[in-house]
């Protein structure tokens, strides 16, 4: 369904079945020959009964007929695009870590299982937000195959247009500290508005020697609609032999009118940033996509608070 202003989802509706979306392919790329990262727990987190569904819209999502092809989606893209963006960052915690920050707030976290497979130091606090249902399906799935988190994983149930500062300081956030934040796969499921307050308050919250780690989504506006085009087109073919088309990612995205560039955002805030295109990330990690691979449209970009 399209979005509305306070709608809410539980893993297998709305933005929730996107987070389901991703872990497939993470669970993909994990089981291939040569992995690019290693995520043991997406494959459990998406074998679950009550995400059935889900599965098999996304398999029909990624597997064209004969007759598609012209309009479906290349799924070892999305794959080799997930594997990328995973990676990259992976490697941004990582480097945090090493320079001694210990307090990490992952907005909308969805199926992120950072917090259990990361080698975390000792004394990490991982703040993980998102709505309730989903953060609940996460933890009680995990503790049904006996993983537990390497980390001080604190669940923060709130949704980011809310008051989620509040809701984080509850949880025993210290905005002192320094930070490391990271929004992945988020900015086009934020009204413009939100995204703003969301980056003020990163900025108000985060202590001397703080980062953030923003996954910029690069499809302009006459792309988005090609693309919209062609998946009505895919969908109209389906529909006719009775498929379920209901899985619908491109009903969830809001629009981009009056949405900061989050580069120019931070910059203009006294960070100090940098930016990597996500085509010249998979070429350097061995990945080089297709010419026309949708997802490598997208670049990732680190801020660091002096």
């Amino acid at each position: 369904m399209p979005r509305t202003a306070d709608d809410s989802w539980d893993i297998a509706t709305s933005v929730g079945a996107t987070a389901v979306m991703v872990a497939l392919a993470r669970a993909a790329e994990t089981a291939s020959e040569a992995p690019l990262i290693r995520d043991e727990f997406a494959e459990p987190l998406v074998s679950t009964p009550e995400l059935a569904a889900v599965r098999e819209q996304v398999a029909a999502w990624w597997t064209a007929e004969p007759d598609d092809d012209e309009y479906s989606v290349d799924s070892q893209q999305m794959i080799n695009y997930q594997a990328v963006r995973t990676h990259f960052f992976d490697a941004y915690f990582a480097d945090a870590a090493a320079s001694g920050i210990r307090q990490v707030v992952i907005l909308a976290a969805g199926l992120d299982s950072r917090a259990y497979r990361l080698d975390w130091p000792a004394g990490t606090a991982v703040y993980e937000i998102d709505l309730p249902k989903v953060l609940d399906y996460k933890a009680q799935t995990l503790a049904g195959h006996a993983v537990v988190p390497r980390a001080d994983r604190r669940a923060v149930a709130v949704d980011l247009r809310h008051d989620w500062p509040q809701a984080l300081r509850d949880a025993g956030f210290d905005s002192g500290r320094p930070t490391a934040w990271l929004a992945e796969g988020l900015l086009p499921f934020l009204p413009a508005s939100a995204q703003e307050s969301m980056f003020a308050s990163i900025d108000e919250l985060s202590g001397p020697g703080s980062r953030v780690a923003v996954e910029i989504f690069g499809v302009d506006a006459q792309r988005r609609q090609e693309a919209q085009q062609r998946w009505a087109q895919l969908r109209a073919k389906r529909e006719m032999r009775g498929e379920d088309t209901s899985f619908d990612p491109f009903d969830l995205w809001f629009d981009d009118d009056g949405r900061p560039d989050p580069a120019d955002w931070f910059t203009a805030r006294g960070w100090a940033t940098e930016s990597v295109s996500a085509r010249d990330e998979a070429t350097r990690l061995g990945r080089p996509p297709q010419a026309d691979a949708g997802p490598f449209q997208n670049g990732f970009m680190v801020a660091n608070k002096s």
